[in-house]
């Protein structure tokens, strides 16, 4: 299911021009049709269908990186792996263009800027049920206000390529998962850093721990993702939607709040008053 919603947002023009601006330079290089055109016909430059020393050394560099950066960003799906990567692989383009021609180095640069101008990253446009703390007190005075309730708290940066790629997959678990008593909360540490101090979330640029949820039970936590291990050391957590629901157990959370609504336990109370 994942990989065929995959395939209908690379119809979407952002992925599709993205793509074909990340592989530009290498395919100019490696179609002869479009080598010939370009430099022999265009620009009266012989030779120019190979990649040289420098060209390979580029892209072997551009390959290693995108291979840190998704990794890091905990990319789990091809959308993740494609936006991770297009900045980087864009730039590198950008550099091998201006490599080769200056003036097609600045035709390039003008597409590039275009394209991040006119094509923004599409964002999550579905149903959710999730309540975004507005405030640096929301969070407590929610877990404060109905200790019976439930809350899985996701703790996320704006800026954060690993929040924002997870961030669609949060949403489509609240409509999925939400009830009156197990409810799905937002808050941006970046807004809020005292509240990151408080639940030992780093917001810096180098933060493993972003994005992180947290489960609320009875006004207390029960469960992280990620979480330090006995020696301090981050386990690594893939947010993934398959990876939420068991790593919080989410389907017996579920069934287990939805066998307990708030209105029966408010009767069970007045009962035994009576």
């Amino acid at each position: 299911m994942t990989f065929t919603k995959d395939l209908v947002l690379l119809l979407k023009p952002y992925y599709w021009v993205n793509i074909l601006m990340s592989i530009s330079y290498i395919v100019a290089k490696r179609a002869p049709f479009i080598c010939n055109y370009l430099w022999t016909y265009l620009f009266q430059q012989e030779d120019q269908c190979e990649l040289d020393g420098r060209e390979t050394e580029i892209l072997f560099f551009l390959l290693i990186v995108v291979m840190i950066r998704t990794r890091k960003t905990g990319s789990v799906t091809m959308i993740n792996y494609l936006t991770s990567s297009f900045m980087y692989t864009k730039i590198a383009n950008l550099g091998l263009w201006f490599y080769n021609d200056i003036r097609l180095g600045l035709i390039y640069f003008v597409l590039f800027i275009l394209v991040a101008l006119l094509l923004p990253e599409p964002t999550y446009t579905g149903p959710e049920n999730v309540v975004y703390f507005r405030t640096e007190n929301g969070l407590e005075e929610e877990l404060e206000k109905d200790k019976r309730v439930t809350w899985l708290v996701t703790f996320y940066t704006v800026w954060n390529p690993a929040c924002v790629n997870y961030a669609p997959i949060f949403s489509e678990l609240s409509n999925e998962y939400s009830l009156p008593n197990l409810k799905f909360g937002k808050l941006d540490v970046g807004r809020f850093p005292k509240i990151g101090e408080k639940y030992h979330i780093s917001d810096s640029s180098f933060s493993k721990q972003l994005p992180t949820m947290i489960l609320f039970r009875q006004g207390k936590e029960v469960a992280r993702r990620p979480f330090a291990d006995s020696k301090g050391k981050l386990v690594k957590f893939f947010f993934s939607a398959d990876n939420v629901k068991v790593g919080f157990d989410l389907n017996n959370l579920y069934k287990e709040c939805r066998e307990n609504p708030i209105k029966a336990i408010k009767s069970i109370a007045e009962k035994k008053k009576n």
